[in-house]
């Protein structure tokens, strides 16, 4: 099985295309994911109902009320210099396209772009079977060695399968170990292993930022994804000021790291970002908020912001139009001049995403 996995990833990166990029492309890419972020929380700021529900404080209501209160970097630098997508109140959607509506399923979609993927329907410690696109660049000369993921949930492992992806991922208890450990990381691993998490299943989000932003730092991977988990956890506990505080905290993160990004001379204004979510979580009852999946509507509905050099900044897109997560796989091949191509049913790339044509060229959306 092995060897089958290795064959088949050497003849589809036998089709990737030999580009000559400049400084103004992009060259790396940071996938970021908030684990159970609904899209009425990104696009709305925090629900009134659920202010009441959770007897927040008048400071609290303040800070979350207003969209641009609640994820002040989305609606500042992102909504100025990239894309939003997601509000359905412009009949602008984002879906899943797996019918679990759940995290495994959801991540799977994300990083494969498999559509409606029977093999994977579950939350177990399952290997997966599937080639991430993470998976298929790392096998290439270009990107060979480049590629790391970071996570809070203890299962990223499973989902990029460790056992035969090649790169690293860190994720849940797991301390950081690779060939260069600085100071920094070596005084994080003993954080780690001191820190206690609410929730059994995942580390604390600071550990996750912290232990990628170092990495970064110190080895420069051109392809990046970071998890975040706390957003569901607090979800499912029916704890809505605990919810809002991890999206609110998770947004400075990744401001932290974006101007990481943009005071180093192998990031700067060669980098994409892109942001998402695995699901969507219920909203048609009061208590629907706290679970997802295929029992509670709203599940499936998801979100997605982009930001880097080949990205037009349309802001928050307000045109009605279908995406879905199964074609972010692609979309980030195509950012790094590569043709992923792996399985017949992957979405197509956003072609809104990966072009710097003006909107009034790029008609429609592609699927």
């Amino acid at each position: 099985m092995k060897r089958f996995f290795t064959s088949l990833i050497a003849f589809a990166v036998s089709t990737v295309i030999s580009f000559a990029q400049t400084d103004h492309e992009t060259q790396n890419v940071i996938l970021i994911t908030y684990d159970g972020l609904r899209w009425q929380e990104v696009f709305k700021g925090a629900e009134k109902r659920l202010l009441i529900d959770d007897s927040l404080s008048v400071v609290n209501e303040i800070n979350y009320s207003e969209r641009h209160k609640l994820l002040p970097f989305l609606w500042g630098t992102i909504s100025q210099k990239g894309q939003i997508y997601g509000n359905r109140d412009y009949n602008n959607k984002v879906n899943v396209s797996n019918n679990f509506w759940f995290s495994y399923p959801g991540y799977n979609e994300i990083l494969t772009g498999i559509k409606k993927d029977r093999k994977i329907f579950s939350n177990r410690k399952v290997y997966n079977p599937n080639i991430t696109v993470f998976e298929y660049l790392n096998s290439s000369a270009a990107f060979q060695n480049k590629v790391a993921a970071f996570g809070s949930w203890e299962l990223f492992p499973f989902i990029f399968n460790d056992q035969r992806c090649g790169f690293m991922v860190n994720a849940g208890n797991q301390p950081i170990n690779h060939a260069h450990l600085n100071a920094r990381e070596i005084e994080l691993n003993k954080l780690l292993s001191n820190s206690k998490s609410p929730w059994a299943c995942i580390r604390p989000d600071t550990l996750t930022y912290r232990f990628a932003l170092e990495y970064m730092k110190e080895c420069t991977p051109n392809v990046v994804f970071i998890s975040f988990g706390e957003t569901d956890e607090y979800g499912h506990d029916g704890n809505y000021s605990g919810y809002l505080a991890a999206i609110k905290r998770t947004d400075q993160y990744i401001e932290n790291i974006w101007n990481f990004v943009q005071s180093n001379e192998h990031y700067r204004d060669k980098t994409s970002i892109i942001i998402t979510t695995d699901h969507g979580r219920g909203y048609l009852f009061r208590n629907s908020w706290k679970r997802h999946g295929r029992c509670f509507l709203g599940s499936d509905q998801t979100w997605c912001a982009v930001m880097g050099p080949e990205t037009y900044p349309t802001g928050e897109v307000k045109t009605s139009g279908q995406l879905h997560s199964n074609q972010l796989a692609s979309t980030i091949a195509t950012l790094l001049k590569t043709n992923y191509n792996l399985y017949s049913n992957i979405g197509k790339p956003i072609i809104q995403i990966v072009s710097k044509e003006t909107p009034e060229i790029l008609t429609g959306f592609v699927e």
